[in-house]
């Protein structure tokens, strides 16, 4: 009986701890939730940010120790605690957030999520096969090539043999080969020079053709419309003016208050990219532009501006970046931005295309000045909540006797506007 109690007592107890462990099961999805809405703007998994990598932390601290260092790092500091000073004091003495509104079982998600490690991809040996096969219809693509131009170049010496031959038999049966006919007696150029009239159609063809495109290439000069350089570190409008929705004021802020839009400082990219070290979004797999293209031109940005991803500091060790200008008007035009854009309020998109669409910058409009004369043409001048411009509508309006004045009515066609 004893021994039964004993049996029922094991089994149970067993049974009991089964379901326990069972209910204490940790969830990686829910902790990978859980970091990137807690723990991602300062950590990443393999690599350094704000805060240290945290792949395998479970293995170098206690549970208990994280429960508490992860609930109120800062009473631990001041408590005492060796380790908690230590990584204070090693990460440039800035305490981590609190975070008591996590249990401790989200505590052991997010553990079991830095410490997952993802099973390797089978496709790979997959697509290795692929590539192998690839290469092996490539290499019978280029024997069956081979094979056929031999073939023709055998064909070929066949045909000129045979012709040789049968030459050789006919002259040898006193057969006679018709010769070729004779050329005129007189060249035909010399025919064309006695023709006056075409000789005349020919001279007025070619002086109007040369001078159509004479013109046509004269006025070519200077204009760089569809010029797209390549920079020398790759900047995606279409990333950061498309995908995230960038302001472009935001980079080019002195277009508001200054004649020219200007370069942005590189210290503007690092706002974003001290804490942005690679790229995740979306790939162009057929033009070549991978993550880890993106990811090596934020490399060039670090690179340039002397900032030490591992210590998270700037070593003072620059580098020059020589941007490539891309719009560039003669030096006899004035043009200001800020009076286009801050008193105009026209959007960038105008002169400079659909930029947000942009992997690579290029000048999307001629910039020449009929076609800034059209615009001033066709553009009607804002004068709301304008005082100063009002005044000037309603008296120029009586004079050209419209509701509406152009920029070209109110002087935008005066020389001395653009080149003074």
């Amino acid at each position: 009986m004893k021994n039964v109690r004993s049996f029922f007592t094991l089994f149970f107890s067993l049974l009991f701890f089964s379901f326990y462990s069972h209910s204490q099961d940790v969830d990686i999805s829910k902790g990978k939730s859980l970091f990137n809405s807690n723990c991602a703007a300062c950590h990443k998994l393999n690599k350094n940010l704000v805060g240290p990598k945290l792949a395998g932390v479970s293995a170098k601290y206690e549970k208990e120790w994280l429960y508490s260092w992860i609930k109120n790092s800062s009473a631990m500091i001041k408590s005492g605690d060796e380790r908690a000073v230590a990584i204070y004091e090693e990460w440039n003495k800035v305490a981590m957030n609190a975070f008591p509104q996590l249990s401790n079982e989200d505590i052991d998600n997010i553990l079991a999520y830095t410490d997952y490690v993802p099973e390797p991809v089978v496709t790979a040996v997959a697509d290795a096969g692929a590539v192998q096969l690839q290469s092996e219809s490539s290499i019978s693509t280029d024997i069956i090539l081979a094979v056929l131009i031999v073939i023709l170049l055998v064909l070929i010496s066949m045909l000129y043999l045979v012709n040789k031959t049968l030459r050789a038999i006919a002259l040898n049966n006193g057969i006679v080969i018709e010769k070729k006919a004779k050329k005129p007696s007189k060249p035909i150029w010399i025919l064309f020079i006695q023709n006056q009239f075409l000789v005349f159609c020919s001279v007025v063809f070619f002086l109007l053709s040369s001078a159509y495109f004479a013109y046509g290439w004269l006025m070519q000069v200077g204009i760089d419309q569809g010029y797209m350089p390549i920079q020398p570190i790759h900047y995606s409008h279409k990333i950061h003016s498309g995908a995230n929705q960038i302001d472009c004021q935001y980079c080019h802020s002195s277009a508001r208050v200054s004649k020219h839009s200007g370069i942005p400082s590189l210290n503007v990219c690092m706002n974003c990219h001290q804490n942005i070290a690679e790229y995740n979004g979306e790939e162009d797999l057929e033009l070549g532009y991978t993550k880890e293209f993106y990811t090596n031109e934020i490399k060039k940005l670090y690179k340039a501006v002397g900032w030490d991803e591992e210590r998270r500091i700037y070593t003072g060790d620059t580098e020059p970046v020589k941007w490539v200008r891309i719009h560039n008007l003669p030096d006899h035009v004035y043009f200001n931005h800020s009076q286009h854009v801050n008193v105009a309020g026209i959007e960038c998109q105008e002169c400079h295309g659909p930029v947000e669409e942009m992997e690579i910058a290029y000048q999307y409009s001629p910039l020449t000045m009929g076609w800034c004369i059209n615009c001033h043409r066709e553009s009607d001048v804002k004068v709301k909540d304008n005082d100063y411009y009002t005044k000037i509508h309603e008296e120029l309006s009586k004079k050209y006797g419209v509701e509406k004045l152009t920029v070209a009515q109110m002087g935008g066609l005066e020389c001395g506007k653009c080149h003074y």
